[in-house]
């Protein structure tokens, strides 16, 4: 048993006992008095007269006053009727132990409730902290985005640009391309229809005739249309003869063999009469 309740246990005994004999004394002291008032006896009766010689000068006296009656006896109070024997009281210690506890619980209730507190502002800090900590990175993160994006426009509408620019010179280039072609072309046809053109072309003809070996198969009066195509300096590069006016391949044959021996051909009195395809009516007398 340990010392606090072996303390407590002595003390409830001890007040026990106290309140027993208590208890026992009054009810002692109850049937005392009240057998003390039953068994006095009743004082006397007296009836006979006695006469006294009294002196003149006694009776002139003052008498004495009558003595005091004697004070009636006290009533016996009835005995009191025997208490119930309540809880024993609770020994000091123990109540002080018990306040010393509930004070100490008391003390840790309010250092919970201030933690709580501590730790609810400092959730709710951290909790500030981490939204303003987003919010700034999905700023970043937008702005990075918006320039990004911004420079991905940026690039596609200079790219976009330069495809514009590029096809619009390309354009510009084919038309003047063509124009320059058609222009070209007009010359040529002007230079061919010119009496420069006219005698260049029988130069080369007339050359060709002077390297033409006739076949024996070859009639007079024999028309042949010839492809050629040459170089500038005169080479020739190939020759086709299209059609003839007689399907003799001797004949074919002989004026290729003529074109590629008249090679270099004669070149043009004037360079702006040069061309490289020339279509030529080989016709021999």
């Amino acid at each position: 048993m340990s010392q606090r309740k072996r303390s407590f246990t002595q003390g409830r005994w001890r007040a026990i006992a106290l309140s027993v004999l208590l208890h026992s004394g009054i009810v002692a002291a109850a049937v005392y008095g009240w057998f003390s008032w039953k068994s006095r006896p009743p004082p006397p009766v007296t009836l006979a007269v006695e006469g006294t010689v009294v002196d003149e000068r006694a009776l002139k006296r003052p008498a004495p006053p009558p003595p005091e009656p004697p004070p009636p006896e006290p009533a016996a109070e009835p005995a009191p009727e025997p208490e119930e024997q309540g809880p024993p009281k609770p020994d000091p210690a123990e109540i002080e132990r018990k306040q010393e506890e509930e004070r100490l619980a008391q003390e840790k209730l309010e250092q919970e409730k201030q933690q709580k507190e501590v730790e609810e502002k400092q959730r709710l800090e951290a909790e500030k902290e981490a939204a303003a900590k987003a919010a700034a990175e999905k700023a970043a993160a937008d702005k990075v985005a918006a320039e990004k994006k911004a420079a991905e426009k940026k690039k596609a509408d200079e790219a976009a640009a330069a495809k514009k620019a590029a096809e619009e010179k390309a354009r510009l280039a084919q038309q003047a391309e063509l124009r320059r072609a058609l222009e070209a072309e007009e010359r040529g046809n002007a230079i061919r229809s010119s009496d420069q053109a006219a005698r260049w072309y029988a130069s080369i003809v007339a050359k060709i005739e002077r390297a033409w070996i006739r076949p024996a198969s070859a009639q007079p009066g024999v028309t042949c249309i010839v492809a050629v195509s040459q170089v500038p300096g005169g080479d020739v590069t190939s020759v086709q003869v299209k059609s003839c006016s007689i399907n003799d391949p001797a004949l074919r044959q002989s004026v290729e063999n003529a074109v590629y021996s008249a090679s270099p051909l004669p070149p043009p009195p004037d360079p702006a009469l040069f061309e490289r395809n020339l279509e030529l009516t080989f016709a021999p007398k």
